[in-house]
């Protein structure tokens, strides 16, 4: 099982856990326009969530953008 931080927050995931996985333990919305998730400092392309893997000790950032003013 992939030990990460995700958001800043040290989590565990299933064993083959991927970008997607994290995604919705973010509690975001992957369907949504507006998120974007890096790994380990590098951006992944939305259609390449479900094939990239995360490894122990990874860093996953999902990040959501909101409107405001």
């Amino acid at each position: 099982m992939p030990r990460i931080v995700l958001n800043g927050e040290r989590t565990t995931l299933p064993e083959g856990a991927t970008a997607a996985d994290a995604v919705r333990a973010s509690g975001a919305d992957g369907e949504a326009r507006g998120v974007a998730v890096a790994l380990d400092g590098e951006v992944v392309p939305r259609g390449e969530w479900r094939s990239t893997p995360l490894t122990d000790g990874g860093v996953v950032e999902v990040l959501t953008a909101v409107q405001g003013g």
